[in-house]
């Protein structure tokens, strides 16, 4: 940064604003730490968004992302335009802000890279008290814009960048106009608050048990996850009857073609000993057939029942929602988590510096982790592993997609901090955090699937995750390298080269990895007909999935 002062932040020095001098702040009257429910969400009516919040429920018949038409606002948005912004961004946060404002100004005014390098480590802290205070208060109805961008940007001071990179941030899209689960830091908080979305889950201690709230929240995603499972199995009964209903009739239609029969005219001639063969297997497909329609019948039940429970349950839910206590509470627990995230996506030697400056951000539109390039990466990634969002229950794959969590931070690795929720692993979302200034976007997420796809494999697994599934072949193949480190670490390092590079054609793993991958992360088809022509190492990978597809051993 160069040595001169921006001109608002010279004004705030001089004490040319008046309203955000020490003094004039002083007279402020502080606004209530913990404010009532009622004042943030004015008389919104919480059951009636819980029954109408249908992105929020998972939909196991969506093939992949919705495509992305326009990745800019048209026209500008103007709010960082506002003279205002500072003193509105700022206004009402009490002595947090007092301090945050002071820290600012010398940090900005200070010559001296010492001085900097402190003031700018005070800053951090600062900028996170302030901010936990300031989440109730953007998360209503009504929030105060420049408070609102502070947390989903990182934007305090607009004049901290440049006109050209302020005029990047203008063209962002400011509302959400898909129902893909990828919300900004300010909506993920507000759905938490609402009860949309379950808090995080931490390592910390649980909650009280008299925590009525709590208590069903719990039992409704049991009762989720049951419908949602039992909604896949009546997927997979109706297809297997589907399939068994198809053989009956390619059996029948082979048993009543027959070839004239010698010296008779228009009389048909016996049965072949194929056909013979084939009436002996009509009952056993009929048998089958039969049992899959039962199961089928049964599991209709099983389902209204669960769905019944889930109704029971969310209406429970809903005559909770308007208690405070439990509300905010989850609020700031939910906001200490998104401040972990923060630090894992960034790690121990990164950027954690919270705001955005001329300094720090270099990057174009297109290059930020806004919600529209993130959907649109999430669908490039897809593209290329076929089974990036796929869970396996019962021999059926239930594509389920992640939440994902936008942080205003300048880390360059996303992270998967749930891979399921604890009470329904069999269609609940993960959870990936993703930084929205990362070096590389397309990496930053490939990190946090890789993550996703490790943790999940793990915890299916269970005690086995060393021998078993993706973790236990890749584990094995660990040891026999004799590496050291951490062995997740370097199955994220495999998996970018498997997307970025082995996709095109690349060979960057070794061969055994490669086999494993090829085998348990699969690529889509069109990538595999790619690469079949690339290479005979492809080539040969290719034709051992013909060998097994055609022995039913794949």
């Amino acid at each position: 940064m160069s040595d001169e002062i921006d001109p608002e932040i010279a004004a705030l020095i001089s004490g040319e604003i008046e309203e955000y001098s020490i003094q004039s702040m002083n007279k402020k009257t502080v606004q209530s730490q913990s404010p009532s429910y009622e004042s943030l969400f004015g008389e919104m009516d919480l059951s009636a968004e819980a029954d109408s919040k249908s992105e929020f429920d998972v939909n196991l018949s969506k093939k992949a992302y919705t495509p992305v038409e326009n990745f800019e606002s048209n026209p500008p948005n103007s709010f960082l335009s506002d003279p205002q912004y500072y003193q509105k961004a700022l206004a009402g946060e009490g002595e947090n802000s007092q301090r945050f404002h002071e820290l600012l100004k010398k940090y900005l005014h200070a010559s001296d890279p010492k001085d900097k390098g402190l003031y700018r480590q005070q800053i951090i802290t600062s900028y996170w008290n302030m901010v936990s205070n300031m989440i109730p208060r953007i998360i209503g109805n009504k929030p105060v814009i420049p408070k609102q961008l502070m947390v989903r940007y990182g934007m305090a001071l607009p004049t901290m960048i440049l006109e050209d990179q302020r005029s990047i941030f203008s063209k962002i899209v400011y509302k959400k106009a898909f129902e893909e689960t990828v919300y900004y830091t300010d909506e993920w908080l507000r759905n938490v608050a609402l009860g949309n979305i379950n808090k995080s889950s931490t390592d910390e201690v649980k909650q009280s048990r008299g925590d009525e709230r709590v208590r069903i929240n719990t039992l409704l995603q049991k009762a989720i996850g049951k419908r949602d499972s039992v909604e896949s199995m009546l997927k997979a009964k109706a297809d297997e009857r589907r399939v068994l209903e198809g053989m009956l009739r390619e059996r029948v239609d082979l048993i009543n073609e027959h070839a004239g029969l010698p010296g008779f005219y228009q009389i048909p001639a016996p049965y072949t000993e194929s056909q013979k063969k084939t009436i002996t297997e009509l009952s056993e497909i009929v048998k089958k057939l039969l049992a899959a329609d039962k199961e089928l019948v049964s599991s209709v039940v099983v389902f209204e029942d669960a769905a019944k429970d889930v109704q029971t349950l969310k209406e429970k839910a809903g005559s909770l929602g308007t208690e405070e206590k439990a509300d905010l509470q989850a609020l700031s627990e939910e906001f200490d988590t998104i401040r972990q995230m923060h630090k894992m996506c960034v790690g121990r030697q990164g950027n954690h510096f919270p705001l955005i400056t001329k300094e720090y951000f270099h990057l174009n539109l297109r290059e930020i982790g806004t919600r529209e390039n993130v959907i649109d990466a999430l669908a490039w990634l897809e593209s290329i592993d076929a089974e990036a969002f796929s869970r396996p229950y019962k021999s059926t794959l239930n594509r389920i997609e992640p939440y994902i969590i936008l942080l205003p931070s300048y880390g360059d690795v996303g992270i998967c901090w749930e891979p399921f929720d604890k009470f329904n692993r069999h269609t609940s979302r993960s959870r990936l955090a993703i930084p929205m200034y990362p070096k590389n976007l397309r990496i930053a997420i490939a990190v946090a699937v890789a993550d996703m796809r490790w943790q999940f494999a793990k915890e299916k697994a269970s005690y086995y995750w060393m021998e078993e599934g993706i973790t236990g072949n890749y584990y094995q193949w660990f040891l026999k390298q004799k590496l050291k480190g951490d062995v997740k670490e370097f199955f994220i390092q495999d998996y970018i080269s498997w997307i970025t590079k082995e996709s095109e054609g690349m060979q960057k793993l070794d061969k055994e990895v490669r086999a494993i991958f090829w085998r348990l992360i699969p690529f889509t088809q069109p990538v595999k007909d790619k690469l079949r022509d690339r290479s005979l190492v492809y080539q040969e990978l290719y034709q051992r999935d013909v060998n097994k597809s055609l022995s039913d051993g794949y």
